[in-house]
């Protein structure tokens, strides 16, 4: 059973299967946000995001921006691999039920809004951070002769680049670079993040 809260009002239907609706338009923003992740531009702007985090850690800047220029190509191969279709299951938008509160408009640019936020506010949650850390812990297990030293750096760094996850979706108009919106859609953006 599908049901879906519009303006506080419940609409059920009886659908067994995916909201196609909702899981073709977080498959396209996946799409979208994959492709603006593999783009160089972005790429260089975020390594240059964490090579200005790494002047913070003074002593350690070096070892920083050593361990951000090693570890960041490999982070955006891992992105490469991901499937719109996998991750949108993966975060409940396309599965068995879907319970969700839409915008009164469903337009592209306040969906995308929307998302921006909940992810935002996954990312000052304790337990999501612990989550992500586990998920990376997991992964180093997979390389072999460099697991442990991996390990390391996820206890280390991890925390700062979460943190800097979350001041990147504030201080960057995600919806505005994937095309969701535009270009004036800016002041919805900013009105949205100081509300979450």
């Amino acid at each position: 059973v599908l049901v879906v809260e519009v303006d506080n009002k419940i609409q059920g239907e009886s659908n067994i299967g995916k909201n196609e609706k909702l899981c073709t338009i977080c498959e396209d923003f996946t799409s979208k946000a994959l492709y603006y992740l593999g783009e160089n531009e972005t790429q260089t702007q975020v390594i240059s995001t964490l090579h200005k985090a790494c002047s913070t850690l003074h002593s350690f800047k070096q070892q920083c921006i050593t361990l951000v220029d090693y570890y960041a190509p490999m982070f955006f191969l891992e992105v490469s691999t991901v499937s719109p279709e996998q991750f949108c299951e993966k975060v409940n938008l396309c599965g068995e039920t879907v319970v969700m509160q839409l915008p009164k408009r469903e337009d592209a640019c306040s969906l995308c809004h929307n998302v921006v936020v909940d992810v935002l506010i996954k990312l000052k949650d304790p337990d999501t951070e612990l989550e992500v850390l586990e998920t990376l812990l997991k992964g180093c297990s997979k390389i072999e002769n460099f697991a442990q030293k991996c390990k390391k750096l996820v206890f280390q760094y991890g925390p700062l680049i979460l943190a800097n996850a979350e001041k990147f979706l504030e201080t960057n108009d995600v919806c505005t670079a994937i095309h969701a919106c535009k270009n004036s859609q800016e002041d919805l953006t900013a009105s949205m993040l100081a509300d979450a």
